[in-house]
């Protein structure tokens, strides 16, 4: 069989590495070690779509590299570590399911996303067509982090993470979107974190806690 090119071979990889970070995410039970995960997946995201520009010559996914490399890798890692240090929240020890269960759960949905993108990727004339599998997996795999997690802060790097796998998948199907586009997701998932920041003192003070099932209690008001 013919070898892959370099960058195909490049892709592969960092399509692994994503998919290896969204695991260790979700097993993963201090929120410290959670952020620094997300920003090396952030790393990880930012190196894949400046392979994909460099194959493609496509300059606007440069622009969406740096933005990526600006915003999830420097800023929102730095602005989640101040909150959690003005929370003094440390660990995130409780989860709705047990790890080993989470892990099992978590291998059947990367199936579940392979067979899946099967179809889509057979049809597709992108060079990452292989990878948008493993996309697919990684937005599974941080959406079963959101449900399983019982701290709100982790549930909100968990719903970044699933940005992460949405913006990877997109640079695989269709070699990124629209810059208009990208830059409204940017300012969103911005301004959606900033907007969590302040939910979560609010949280903090009315119940002394960020653990979420303390929110069930204003049903019963």
């Amino acid at each position: 069989m013919p070898s892959l090119p370099l960058t195909s071979q490049l892709i592969n990889l960092c399509a692994a590495l994503l998919l290896l970070l969204a695991f260790a995410m979700l097993t993963q039970r201090r929120i410290l070690s959670l952020i620094n995960l997300f920003a090396l997946q952030g790393f990880v995201l930012v190196l894949s779509t400046l392979v994909v520009a460099y194959s493609t010559r496509q300059t606007e996914l440069y622009v969406s590299a740096l933005i990526t490399l600006a915003l999830k890798v420097l800023f929102l890692p730095w602005v989640l570590h101040r909150l959690i240090r003005a929370l003094n929240v440390r660990w995130d020890v409780e989860t709705l399911i047990n790890i080993p269960a989470t892990m099992l759960i978590g291998i059947v949905l990367v199936i579940f996303a392979f067979n899946l993108a099967t179809p889509i990727s057979q049809i597709a004339g992108t060079i990452t067509k292989s990878t948008l599998g493993i996309a697919t997996a990684s937005i599974l795999l941080a959406f079963l982090m959101m449900i399983t997690r019982r701290k709100a802060v982790s549930q909100v790097i968990g719903f970044l993470a699933m940005e992460n796998g949405l913006f990877f998948a997109a640079t695989s199907a269709t070699y990124g979107m629209p810059m208009v586009v990208e830059l409204g997701i940017a300012l969103d998932v911005l301004v959606g974190t900033l907007v969590f920041g302040v939910f979560f003192f609010h949280i903090r003070e009315t119940f002394e806690s960020l653990d979420i099932h303390h929110l069930e209690k204003l049903k019963e008001r």
